[in-house]
């Protein structure tokens, strides 16, 4: 990672932890696409607000329990990394984060959670399914492709290799599930091969009556041996079900026949249930969805589309939309068409559009724009949380007129009977998964031309009355109001910070580093030490040091905040070296000892050992002196900190 970069990183997981309540408050941190993941011992410690300001953040909510501030695609692995590593817990996963969360989680969010997690690992072939179907479909539409016989030829392989992965999902679920909940992978694929059976009556032929279907009797009941093709839910349910046999059986079977025994009990009593109590069930679910989708379809008319793209975005916040996936699936297994993706989709890109009429109404704020353009280009591949918690959920109006116009974009998908041939991916990509009939590739961009025109054009006028500017808050007001920090009555006009090491003090742009000479960290003196010792420049408090102990963050009385950074690159030494007098929290007066560290061996690894002191995040109510270089001791007024 470029150093400049780390050193930006490294004050950004400052600030986070000190927002966050602390390292005391963490119970673990991971990351997903976008997003960083934090879970809190106690959510209401957060200063959420606060949080929205850092560095880089393009917006933080609190979801399934988990803190979760938006850096986006890329950033946020580095992020991660740096911030991790501050707080110890380099090696956490996102399962590891789950298993965390799930503890805070109520039973409704552990489900919906848990959908999501299926879906998320078999999407990649899924989304490659869908996408080799809207390829066939375009493909089959040329007169050249059927009159040419390779070009006929290859897309009939096309149309093959698609319809085998959707006619193979269930199988792919039963896996995902019964990995995501325990159990031992390949069992779930065998009970997957069991629903999708040779021996058993085809699902679509039996529903047709095209096919004799055997029924047998097992303990009174009537079993019909039917295959479960197009059977997402019944295999959601017993991807479960066998997670749960398998770790039950794992434990009670003697471990000398476990090998053999355990494979073998849940094997066979999650075949029994299928065919006895979960098929029938999960079929009757299943057809229940099915049947409540169409009935909207066709009694509701446009007001229900219009509803359900108007209020989509909502239901993302909440975190409930990850179960679109099963729902989704389900429909194209039962009627081959899915009018929820690009329902959806539709009102992603409304919410793009409100982004871009809030960029145009604060056009001339560089904030503005950092915030708005990255959350746009999100939106056009689908991802709206960064325009969604960064801009629009932020500022309120532009929320509504993204609603407005995802409502207009259903109405235009109603009109056009637009659907989908797949699901996973909308917006640009999306356009690939339309059915091409009735010019749908046509009807499908319309559909989002109107939403998006709708959002831009409805943030507008919403702003003209509900616009409000809000003022950031600076990091040095938040740290005065942070309970860590000791208060006073009045600031007083000066605040003198002294020398913090012995030896030469130079200006910060005579570093040998581009990080601390252009400032990047903010403002301040530096000082090549003639001894390894360094010292509090005034009263104060410890917010943080880092893990690798060769950087400290302190804070006055007054709630100044400075970061005094030993040597140069020194983070890659890992700590060896530096000796800690100090922890976060503690109260130190002027001239106290805080960190002693070994000059000579660190000059010997090749490190340049001078001190940078920087004010970060100076607030812009107060203005810096920074004293002549001269020779340090722990007497020298090295800065002095004035009222504007």
């Amino acid at each position: 990672m470029d150093e400049n970069k780390r050193q930006r990183y490294e004050k950004i997981s400052i600030e986070l932890t000190k927002l966050v309540g602390g390292k005391d408050n963490i119970q673990g941190v991971a990351h997903c696409a976008t997003r960083l993941r934090i879970v809190l011992k106690n959510n209401d410690i957060a200063d959420l607000k606060a949080i929205e300001d850092v560095d880089l953040a393009k917006g933080v909510f609190v979801a399934g329990d988990q803190v979760q501030i938006i850096f986006g695609a890329g950033l946020v692995n580095d992020v991660y990394e740096v911030f991790a590593e501050h707080n110890n817990m380099k090696n956490m996963s996102l399962s590891d984060l789950k298993t965390v969360a799930n503890q805070k989680m109520n039973p409704l969010q552990r489900i919906i959670k848990a959908l999501s997690d299926v879906f998320v690992d078999i999407m990649p072939g899924i989304l490659a399914a869908a996408l080799l179907t809207g390829l066939s479909g375009v493909l089959g539409n040329f007169e050249f492709v059927k009159a040419n016989e390779t070009l006929y030829g290859i897309n009939r392989l096309i149309n093959i290799s698609s319809g085998a992965i959707f006619g193979f999902l269930p199988l792919a679920v039963a896996y995902s599930a019964c990995k995501r909940f325990g159990g031992r992978p390949i069992l779930g694929i065998v009970i997957g091969c069991i629903m999708l059976s040779n021996s058993l009556a085809d699902a679509y032929a039996a529903a047709q009556g095209t096919v004799e279907v055997t029924v047998l009797h097992i303990f009174g009941l009537g079993v019909k041996l039917v295959g479960f093709q197009g059977g997402i839910i019944v295999a959601l349910l017993m991807g479960f079900v066998t997670a749960k046999l398998d770790k039950f059986f794992e434990k009670k079977v003697p471990e000398v026949i476990r090998l053999l025994i355990s494979p073998l009990l849940t094997t066979l009593v999650g075949a029994l249930l299928l065919f006895t109590i979960i098929g029938p069930v999960g079929r009757g679910l299943s057809s229940g969805i099915t049947n409540a989708l169409v009935w909207m379809t066709q009694n509701l008319g446009v007001a229900g589309y219009a509803v359900f793209s108007g209020l989509q975005q909502l239901v993302v916040i909440t975190g409930l939309h990850h179960i679109f996936g099963a729902i989704e699936a389900q429909l194209l297994a039962d009627t081959g068409r899915n009018f929820i993706n690009p329902l959806m989709s539709v009102a992603i890109i409304a919410q793009g559009g409100a982004v871009l009429g809030y960029l145009i109404m604060h056009r001339d704020n560089a904030k503005t724009k950092e915030l708005c353009i990255p959350s746009f280009i999100s939106v056009l591949f689908g991802i709206t949380e960064p325009a969604l918690f960064g801009i629009n959920l932020r500022y309120r109006f532009p929320i509504i007129g993204g609603c407005i116009g995802g409502a207009l974009g259903g109405v235009i998908v109603y009109l056009t009977n637009l659907a989908a041939l797949g699901f996973g991916t909308t917006v640009v990509p999306g356009i690939a998964l339309a059915d091409p009939v009735n010019n749908g590739y046509v009807n499908y961009i319309i559909a989002h031309a109107v939403a998006i025109a709708g959002g831009f054009l409805m943030t507008l006028v919403l702003g003209k009355f509900m616009d409000k500017t809000e003022v950031p808050a600076t990091t040095a007001t938040i740290a005065l109001t942070q309970p860590e920090i000791p208060q006073v009555l009045e600031t007083p006009e000066k605040e003198e910070f002294f020398g913090y090491a012995e030896g030469q003090m130079i200006a910060i742009e005579d570093v040998n580093d581009e990080t601390f000479k252009n400032k990047i960290l903010g403002d301040g003196v530096a000082v090549i030490p003639s001894v390894g010792k360094v010292y509090a420049p005034t009263d104060g408090r410890i917010i943080s040091i880092f893990d690798t102990k060769h950087a400290i963050c302190f804070a006055s009385n007054y709630g100044t905040e400075i970061l005094i950074h030993i040597g140069v690159d020194t983070v890659n030494l890992q700590g060896k070296y530096f000796t800690p007098h100090v922890n976060t929290g503690d109260v130190v007066k002027k001239g106290q000892l805080l960190i002693e560290f070994d000059k000579e061996q660190i000059q010997k690894a090749g490190y340049d050992t001078v001190i940078p002191m920087m004010f970060t995040d100076f607030p812009a109510e107060k203005k810096l002196k920074i004293s002549s270089p001269g020779e340090m001791t722990t007497d020298t007024i090295t800065s002095t900190v004035y009222k504007a």
